[in-house]
């Protein structure tokens, strides 16, 4: 529900921020098991192909 109050709005860099809490980037998402078995997929698949491609008439 929207907040129509009009009491002041305490503001948001009251509290340190941390570098664990701006941002992750990419190292934390290459870090996430589903993502690396995606991506482990993907590469064995273009292995094979290239692999095929090269040895196989």
């Amino acid at each position: 529900m929207l907040d129509t109050s009009r009491e002041p709005v305490p503001a948001a860099t009251d509290a340190p921020v941390t570098p664990a809490e701006e941002s992750r980037g990419c190292l934390f998402a290459l870090s996430q098991p589903p993502l690396m078995i995606f991506l482990g997929v993907i590469g064995c698949l273009l292995l094979m192909a290239a692999v095929h491609d090269l040895f196989v008439l």
